[in-house]
């Protein structure tokens, strides 16, 4: 018997955008039925456009693609009847849920596919109950999704694509608007679907996500720069490195503790539990965290935002923030942290005041925002970065882009150009002034746009997951500009789904289903009375945290709360060697 074709093959293929922009170069790529592939790079190194190629969606310039057993493009000519063929076997989910969202209704939305697959409506009907179920959106069916959050809406895209039951599925950042309990569902659901037969390429920027995949593939400037498995390409650290990547946190950590490397915490875990000490901890990383959790700035006791018994329904039965109250510290930094539908954007919006509460008061730097005249000293007072900063972007240079607000103000040319200066150099851009904002990487135009807010001078800064999307060295990149900004004593208010990025935080206020549940710093937060309360509210703890707490469990002396890779090391170092293996107690 014949063996069975691979529905993806590539050969030798080339893709040029506009101005000679080499996205892919000479990419040879074949997958086999029902393998789980996972696609790695840093922003630009063509992930994207890989992944429209293998949906059908692109056609190279250059080179031989074959889909779903037809060859679409050879020499590369398009094959447009292949094309159309080939699709209807081909099912994608796009970075950003609003590029694929087309009706007003959620369950329209995920009929829409297998209606144009020409299938009877009682088959139309289960699937689209089945995929909502599947995602945990079956309460939303009837809702706008214009109205959800952005994770909600990227459920509703991958529900709409499972709906479709490809044989190939390609998912681009699927997670990157989802909570953990979120990331860890589609997860579980790509596992089932791999075991099923289907066809599975995820691009990803979550490290530990890849591990999951069969095999793994970095790009680099649109080539193929390692490809193996996940094993084999995680012990290429320095070469990851180099290419803007990182390895797993648990890879991290055994190299730090001086163990036998791996990528799975429960071995680094059994690797101390079986030494009963750390063996050759190496210095030279003790401390590799960009941020301290202690503030850097001497925090104000004059609360700059008091959100007071708040209510807020966008027209639903279900209110999107029922009964909150807080109070954020001039100077201080705060990290709001929910699952995905929880009321975080809710919030972001009642305090830049582009909503007003149906009950309670929202009152920043002592205006209150239910008058038009507080309101708009509010939003003097606000920086509001969104989701996707970057689609603000419009002038032909960067150094226009971030003057463009401070114009408006009607400023002296003077104050403008000095605005305009300081803003780039806070975020590392001052010698791209010249530059047009879309020849700049991914994490470099989220800094752009972030200068465009920074130049207008707010007192308090407003950042919807503003990490979201990017890779390690952008996230990164964007971390140590939020630290410089602390200690400028600019006020700090970021949505996150990264719970080491809250740990960070002064004080962390958690949401779950609409209600405040937490408002307090860090260690209270995800002390271990709180973490089974975070748990079940779909979120996790930092994982230095979850480190300890497995390594307790197993018998390791209390470890108190590390709630960074620095911390866990400095307390497995002063309480180590009284753990022995479970079999020897």
């Amino acid at each position: 018997m014949s063996p069975e074709p691979s529905p993806i093959r590539l050969s030798h293929v080339s893709l040029f955008y506009e101005g000679g922009v080499v996205a892919l170069d000479d990419v040879s790529l074949e997958i086999a039925r029902g393998e789980r592939v996972c696609v790695l790079g840093a922003n630009g190194s063509g992930k994207s456009t890989l992944a429209s190629v293998i949906c059908g969606l692109l056609a190279p310039d250059e080179g031989e693609v074959e889909l779903a057993g037809e060859r679409v493009c050879a020499g590369g000519r398009p094959d447009l009847e292949a094309y159309r063929r080939a699709r209807r076997s081909l099912g994608l989910v796009f970075q950003n849920p609003d590029d694929q969202i087309v009706t007003s209704v959620v369950e329209d939305d995920v009929a829409f596919g297998p209606e144009n697959l020409g299938l009877p409506r009682e088959e139309i009907a289960s699937r689209v109950a089945r995929e909502l179920h599947r995602v945990a959106m079956d309460d939303y069916a009837h809702a706008d999704p214009s109205r959800l959050s952005g994770g909600q809406k990227q459920r509703v895209t991958i529900a709409g694509a499972l709906a479709m039951e490809p044989a190939v599925l390609v998912l681009d950042e699927p997670g990157s608007l989802l909570d953990v309990r979120g990331r860890s569902a589609i997860l579980r659901v790509m596992g089932r679907l791999a075991n099923a037969g289907t066809t599975l390429v995820h691009v990803t920027h979550f490290m530990e996500e890849a591990l999951e995949a069969d095999r793994v593939i970095v790009l680099d400037r649109g080539h193929v720069a390692l490809e193996g498995t996940p094993e084999e390409v995680f012990s290429h650290g320095h070469e990851l490195t180099e290419l803007g990547l990182e390895v797993p946190f648990a890879a991290r950590l055994s190299q730090r503790l001086g163990l036998p490397w791996t990528c799975s915490e429960k071995d680094v875990v059994d690797n101390l539990c079986k030494l009963g000490t750390v063996p050759n901890l190496q210095r030279s990383l003790i401390s590799e965290d960009p941020q301290r959790i202690k503030s850097v700035c001497e925090l104000g006791t004059v609360p700059i935002l008091q959100v007071q018994h708040v209510s807020f329904s966008y027209g639903r039965s279900v209110p999107a923030l029922d009964d909150v109250s807080f109070e954020v510290a001039e100077g201080s930094s705060v990290a709001v942290i929910g699952q995905t539908g929880s009321g975080k954007s809710t919030l972001l919006r009642l305090l830049c005041g582009l909503e007003v509460p149906d009950r309670g008061r929202v009152v920043v730097d002592g205006n209150d925002t239910s008058s038009r005249r507080g309101r708009k000293a509010a939003r003097r007072a606000i920086g509001y970065v969104m989701q996707h900063p970057e689609r603000q972007l419009f002038a032909e240079s960067v150094e226009k882009d971030v003057a463009f607000g401070p114009r408006n103000l009607h400023l002296p040319e003077q104050e403008v150009d000095r605005r305009v200066t300081q803003a780039l150099e806070l975020v590392g851009l001052a010698g791209r002034r010249d530059a047009p904002p879309f020849k700049l990487s991914g994490g470099q135009r989220r800094l752009c746009a972030l200068a465009g807010i920074l130049a207008m001078e707010p007192s308090v800064l407003v950042l919807d997951e503003p990490t979201a999307g990017l890779d390690p060295r952008g996230r990164a990149m964007l971390r140590r500009v939020l630290a410089r900004l602390r200690e400028l004593g600019i006020t700090l208010v970021q949505v996150t789904h990264s719970m080491e990025d809250a740990a960070r935080c002064d004080r962390v206020i958690a949401l779950d289903q609409s209600r405040l549940v937490a408002a307090d710093a860090p260690r209270d937060v995800f002390s271990r009375e709180s973490e089974p309360r975070l748990v079940a509210s779909g979120l996790g703890i930092p994982r230095s945290l979850r480190v300890a707490r497995d390594l307790e469990r197993r018998g390791w002396p209390a470890l108190g709360d590390p709630l960074t890779t620095d911390e866990l090391v400095a307390n497995l170092t002063k309480g180590q060697s009284l753990c022995q293996p479970a079999e020897v107690r």
